[in-house]
């Protein structure tokens, strides 16, 4: 179980993409901080993958958590190929918010009388 909260806290904040722009979940920005803090220890897919290769071992013995050995089986595979892709765990930072100017905002009126094209 205490497995199970390790992988949940390591799991729950979601990356920063390449492009585009990525959706924060809810109260992730603590656990960034968290994850952030352990450097690249947290940051490597390699390093996860690892992790969660080996916490799939002794829940593999028990007929009742099969079903979580081939899940942790399949997110250690998947940490393996996006680490072999050269791609690495990156917190979603905010980015501060432009004020909109006033003087640009404002259309200029037409120059030619109506009826215009």
């Amino acid at each position: 179980s205490a497995a199970g909260v390790l992988v949940c806290l390591l799991e729950y904040p979601r990356s920063r993409r390449k492009k585009g722009s990525t959706m924060e979940r809810c109260g992730q920005k603590y656990l960034t901080a968290v994850v952030k803090l352990f450097g690249p220890l947290t940051r490597n897919y390699y390093i996860r993958a690892i992790l969660h290769a080996a916490l799939a071992v002794p829940a593999g013995f028990l007929l009742s958590t099969i079903l979580g050995t081939v899940c942790l089986g399949i997110a250690s595979g998947i940490y393996l190929l996006a680490a072999v892709r050269g791609e690495e765990w990156r917190p979603i930072e905010q980015k501060p918010r432009e004020r909109p100017q006033v003087g640009g905002t404002i259309k200029q009126p037409p120059s030619n009388p109506p009826p215009r094209p």
